[in-house]
């Protein structure tokens, strides 16, 4: 999507508020355009200006998540990119040059490896899943082994620290969602991700270590 593509924010669900304490009014410029009031947004942006991120996020966080949504087709993964997005450019402010790109086309930069990491975090993650499935399966045939995984499992998860093993056993035993584990426990939906990676790996390291063993 085009810098200066318009957004239709009315099809698209409107991501979070800006997580800082200055409240911006909510605008909706044509980004297509350089005006005055974006160059001195943009020079205060890069200054370390509060009000001007909050500003940056009334007016540009619909077209982060847009953009967002619209590639990985999932509104809770388009929240934490938006969120992300932000929070990177908020961080790398220093690398940002007014007079060779304008903040919205820098924050889409920013949006588009964003959502890159995004991709590539749900292929590994895809694919452990699919290793650990392919793990367990294969002792279904004997009743006797079946069990021990499962042990083994909720041993494992028990080793766990106390966040990773309550998103483990709320997705285990409770079957629950990552977005609805991340509501449960109040957590943000790409710790919930994070954690359940982490702790998938090491499952399926201790599922091929008993699988040496029989």
């Amino acid at each position: 999507m085009l810098v200066g593509a318009e957004v239709d924010t009315e099809t698209v669900p409107q991501p979070r508020p800006c997580p800082v304490r200055v409240l911006a009014r909510r605008t909706h410029p044509d980004v297509s355009t350089p005006t005055d009031d974006d160059s001195a947004l943009a020079g205060a942006f890069q200054n370390g200006d509060e009000r001007a991120l909050a500003a940056a996020y009334a007016r540009w966080s619909s077209l982060v998540f847009t953009i967002a949504v619209r590639s990985l087709a999932n509104a809770a993964d388009a929240e934490d990119v938006t969120q992300k997005v932000f929070i990177a450019a908020w961080r790398g402010r220093a690398g940002f040059d007014p007079a060779r790109s304008r903040l919205p086309a820098w924050l889409t930069g920013i949006t588009r490896h964003v959502i890159a990491d995004t991709h590539e975090a749900r292929n590994r993650q895809r694919r452990i899943e699919q290793a650990l499935a392919a793990t367990v399966p294969a002792h279904r045939v004997d009743d006797s082994i079946s069990v021990v995984n499962r042990v083994l499992v909720g041993d494992e998860i028990d080793r766990l620290e106390p966040v990773p093993r309550q998103v483990m056993r709320l997705a285990f035993f409770d079957d629950l969602t990552q977005v609805q584990i991340a509501d449960s426990l109040g957590l943000p939906l790409g710790t919930v991700k994070s954690h359940m990676r982490r702790s998938l790996t090491r499952l399926r390291t201790r599922l091929e270590v008993s699988d040496d063993s029989y």
